[in-house]
């Protein structure tokens, strides 16, 4: 799964270039993930994911995997985002779409040293004028928006280190296996999503001593847990699907 997905043109955000930018928000409108049918999680996500959506495990190989949630059973088709581009009233929107349209870009190798960037092809952008918030205030210092956006930034890339450490964990343990997900529609057609892991309840079941107790105080057997459960879900996603138009289908 590719990390920037819904960032078509992201740009370094730079207090001199950007003093007078500033950003329309239109809450609500999701349309820049119309095309998603995954996006990556955040082991805190977990909890109220698993009750909307699919857990899966997505990448080419069980030791470079991500979490992901499910939200289509189509390549290239989003079932929380309606031809409004408005997400499903109520349900859960992953945190990965809620910073857009900043997000932080490592610097080095390590990362460890990262920087703020922003998607030069949001609509939202303005150059001057009264319109929407500022991104720098007439000091050139970070506007309440920028602070925001950079605590949540900085909040989920917390985050995601331990995300990362469970995802090793798992593999480590050799408890992921790869997984299709296969759909059939009211209609009676059939098609299937591959490039998917999760894990084995067989080989979780076998584990013993001190690598069953190390995923139990790390709190990673509650998260392989929420992601077993989550499974059913795909069900959630497949009566989504019956209840759009024919004409919405992408194949």
């Amino acid at each position: 799964m590719k990390q920037l997905l819904i960032y078509e043109r992201p740009i370094q955000l730079n207090r001199v270039a950007h003093r007078h930018h500033r950003v329309v928000a239109t809450p609500g409108d999701f349309a820049f993930a119309a095309a998603l049918n995954s996006v990556p999680l955040a082991c805190v996500e977990f909890a109220p994911v698993a009750r909307e959506y699919p857990i899966l495990f997505a990448g080419n190989s069980a030791d470079a995997v991500v979490p992901a949630a499910l939200l289509g059973l189509r390549v290239g088709q989003n079932l929380m985002v309606d031809e409004q581009g408005s997400w499903a009233e109520g349900a859960y929107v992953p945190a990965f779409l809620r910073r857009y349209p900043f997000v932080l870009a490592e610097r080095d190798e390590k990362g460890s040293d990262f920087t703020v960037c922003l998607d030069e092809a949001y609509a939202g952008i303005r150059e001057g004028g009264e319109e929407g918030a500022p991104l720098f205030d007439d000091e050139g210092k970070d506007s309440p928006l920028l602070s925001n956006a950079l605590q949540f930034l900085e909040e989920y890339q917390v985050h995601l280190a331990r995300t990362r450490a469970f995802s090793t964990a798992l593999a480590s343990h050799g408890l992921l296996v790869p997984r299709q997900v296969n759909v059939q529609t009211a209609l009676g057609e059939g098609f299937s999503l591959d490039g998917f892991f999760v894990v084995d309840e067989q080989k979780l079941r076998e584990l013993k001593g001190k690598a069953l107790q190390d995923l139990a105080r790390s709190g990673d057997l509650g998260l392989i847990y929420a992601h077993l459960l989550s499974l059913g879900n795909v069900e959630l996603l497949s009566r989504a699907l019956d209840s759009r138009p024919a004409a919405a289908a992408t194949h």
